[in-house]
């Protein structure tokens, strides 16, 4: 544990930032490598409306996702500030708290997608080819909801206590097990849609083991114990206010995906599949940049919760040139190697040239996105959830929503993907300002 806190304090800032930034990428890439396993492989059978199929699917289980990131990035970010105090106690009761939402949460979720899956299907804008495979898709993947939330949650607390390698290790065991098993279940047993959900439910499966093994066998801090849960469970609304930023930023995605869906839903399911394979695409800058941001997260909460103004000062200044260096080199290679990406999912040449044609647009707010991040995590650290909330609000809600409508009204199906543009530049640099507005008053 001294050697963690020596981490936050006393290393050089660029080798700390590479320290806690660098698993948490891989981590970003095993997930990215996980999110695309699904479609890549159903991609393979040539069948674009089970493609369209989990493009449609998908945005139901970005909730999920935004749960658990929401309950393990807010306990990640208020269990380093128990550690930086010593209150051993209390990251007790945070951990066990948090482990037992991930879990409770995850075993309603299931119930609810299984019990309304057809109107969850229309309102997700799924086409009538489509259905049966949606419906597949989606009951299959609820059942594995439960390990899906806890397998999430519990990486982003491993962090906390630096155990960022193991962390790693989990997510590196679900996403190895989810693509040796897609082919088998896919292409070999012909499974489909259903077969894609069964891996990937496996794979979220594996990796909470391995994270119970860890929390049972290692960890001085972490603990599922409910006695500890028990003691403040009305600690669990800090945490979650903690990380309601992140954890609305993924609602909204899927809020706003499937609003898209539904203005794509006119232009067949070759469209929609379109929009998703791009989408894929979108994630490789987005999700990385990301990583380094939530990754540095403890870092800026400790050094913000001692008052090393200096230490910070530096942290921030070097956040910035890395994640506007990183945003800018990968859009330029994502625009210039966009038929080969497109390709990887989409193999009918029509719904790949409609995906090579709106990349370009999503691809647009890549050299600034990265301040969205940083600027949504920096407040975040500093514990003005209020403030990261509202920015978290702005980019796949306010400013998104409003602008799908008005953009598809302009610019037709392209004025979709117009729109995640403007608001992806529109919120990066409106966090940017309320950031730089808060931290002006830490340093003054």
């Amino acid at each position: 544990m001294k050697s963690n806190e020596s981490l936050f304090r006393d290393q050089p800032v660029w080798k700390a930032i590479m320290h806690v930034t660098l698993p948490a990428v891989f981590t970003i890439l095993i997930m990215i490598v996980y999110n695309m396993t699904d479609m890549y492989f159903i991609g393979q059978l040539g069948d674009t409306a089970k493609v369209g199929a989990i493009a449609a699917v998908t945005p139901a289980f970005s909730i999920f996702n935004a749960l658990a990131t929401m309950i393990g990035i807010g306990g990640s970010a208020a269990i380093a500030k128990s550690f930086g105090a010593g209150d051993k106690e209390k990251a007790h009761i945070l951990s066990s708290l948090c482990g037992w939402a991930c879990i409770i949460s995850g075993i309603i979720g299931a119930a609810f997608l299984i019990i309304f899956t057809d109107p969850l299907l229309g309102l997700l804008g799924a086409t009538e080819d489509m259905w049966k495979d949606a419906a597949l898709y989606m009951r299959m993947m609820a059942l594995g909801a439960p390990f899906m939330l806890f397998s999430v949650g519990f990486a982003s607390l491993l962090r906390a206590e630096g155990a960022i390698i193991d962390g790693f290790r989990g997510n590196l065991i679900g996403t190895v097990l989810n693509i040796l098993l897609d082919p088998l279940f896919i292409l070999v047993f012909r499974m489909g849609t259903a077969g894609a959900a069964i891996a990937t439910a496996l794979g979220n499966f594996a990796a909470s083991l391995y994270y119970l093994n860890y929390v049972f066998r290692k960890s001085e801090i972490l603990t599922l114990k409910p006695a500890y849960a028990l003691k403040e469970p009305q600690a669990i609304f800090h945490i979650l206010m903690l990380g309601l930023p992140n954890a609305l930023s993924s609602i909204l995605s899927g809020f706003s995906s499937t609003f898209g869906n539904r203005l794509l839903n006119p232009y067949g399911s070759a469209a929609l599949a379109a929009n998703g394979a791009s989408g894929k695409v979108t994630l490789l800058i987005t999700m990385i940049l990301m990583g380094i941001c939530m990754g540095s997260q403890t870092l800026m909460a400790y050094n913000y919760g001692s008052g090393n103004t200096e230490r910070l000062r530096e942290i921030m200044k070097k956040l910035i040139i890395l994640t506007v260096s990183f945003g800018l080199v990968s859009t330029v290679i994502c625009t210039l190697a966009r038929h080969t990406l497109i390709s990887l999912f989409l193999k009918d040449a029509s719904a790949a040239a409609m995906g090579e044609q709106i990349v370009v647009w999503h691809l647009m707010s890549g050299p600034v996105i990265g301040l969205f991040y940083l600027g949504t995590n920096f407040l975040q650290a500093s514990g003005n959830a209020v403030k990261a909330t509202f920015v978290s609000l702005l980019r796949q809600g306010i400013i998104l929503i409003p602008c799908l409508y008005l953009m598809h009204a302009l610019l037709g199906f392209t004025g979709i993907a117009a729109a995640h543009a403007i608001a992806d530049i529109s919120s990066a640099l409106i966090a940017a300002f309320i950031a730089y507005r808060q931290y002006r008053k830490f340093d003054m």
